[in-house]
């Protein structure tokens, strides 16, 4: 079904069982609430003003190809529909080339344009992250800088290099030559067939090789529930102070975020749905966190990362 459908026609949104009759309607950025807010006792139902927290979306996608004659912007539409339903105010995308393939700068640029157009639609609600592939070199740089130019927040890498890989290195170099996140594609694969499938994906020990060599990198692992072994992705990260994890993704297992809080510190984590939009918000707003660390993981920690490049 069309996410557009779903929250027309469903009763209730996903995990959070709510219906989509108070969503946001307009662009701008809801406000916080008051301090000193509290959150219900665990078990006891979700916040009373939950659509109203500010909400940064610091992992998702933009599909389609906006920026052609004729597009079809439904699903970027399907997308602000049900952001707005939820509570989202921003949402930073990317539109990364999957699977392992080696794109050349032409495919990596067609894609970095649909994300262009998006942003251009929807300059209010969402920005973008660049994605390259880092075997083309020089040309990949200039990429780089051509989006962050147009107005991009920010790098994505998928899986065509290991993170540990050399190739690597000048793509992190000009992450902190321009002081932009560096948000990066994760899993810690345990079956051999997926293994097989996908050997350059990297995991939190790579994570933390590349943040060893570049200590003053915004250094993000995407999708902490995005498959494979989570609880041993948290546990990796445990050392590297400097490596943020965001906690996106489709498998929903109880107790992640509040994992996530007591091994790494609510600082380091960041939310993100990468798509499954109503999941990812239900289990922020289920944890058992403060009122201040639900806002920081909510908004406040990414914030921070983007207020580095003017600092």
């Amino acid at each position: 079904m069309q996410r557009r459908a779903f929250l027309k026609t469903s009763v209730s949104l996903g995990a959070l069982g709510l219906t989509a009759s108070g969503a946001i309607s307009s662009g701008r950025a809801a406000t916080s609430p008051a301090v000193g807010a509290t959150s219900p006792p665990r078990g006891k139902g979700l916040p009373a003003d939950w659509r109203s927290l500010r909400k940064f979306d610091a992992h998702n996608h933009v599909f389609g190809f906006g920026h052609r004659p004729n597009s079809n912007w439904a699903e970027v539409e399907d997308l602000i529909e049900a952001a707005d339903a939820l509570g989202i105010q921003r949402l930073f995308c990317s539109r990364p080339v999957t699977g392992g393939i080696m794109a050349d700068n032409e495919v990596v640029r067609e894609s970095n344009n649909a994300v262009l157009a998006a942003m251009k639609r929807y300059p209010e609600r969402i920005s973008g992250y660049c994605f390259v592939q880092p075997g083309n070199g020089a040309a990949a740089l200039d990429e780089i800088d051509r989006c962050l130019d147009a107005g991009m927040i920010g790098v994505k890498l998928y899986n065509q290099f290991k993170y540990t890989d050399p190739l690597v290195f000048p793509v992190a170099e000009k992450c902190i030559q321009r002081r932009i996140p560096f948000l990066g594609h994760s899993a810690f694969l345990t079956d051999p067939k997926t293994l097989a499938a996908q050997p350059k994906t990297s995991h939190a020990l790579d994570f933390c090789a590349l943040s060893q060599r570049y200590p003053e990198l915004l250094l993000i692992l995407g999708h902490v529930n995005g498959g494979g072994d989570w609880e041993w992705a948290i546990k990796g990260l445990r050392e590297c102070r400097n490596v943020f994890l965001d906690t996106s993704g489709s498998v929903l297992n109880d107790q992640t975020i509040e994992r996530c809080v007591r091994e790494l510190g609510h600082e380091r984590v960041l939310f993100a749905t990468d798509a499954t939009m109503e999941g990812c918000v239900g289990k922020v707003l289920s944890a058992d966190l403060t009122s201040e660390q639900r806002e920081d993981i909510f908004w406040r920690n990414f914030q921070r990362i983007l207020d580095r490049r003017t600092a």
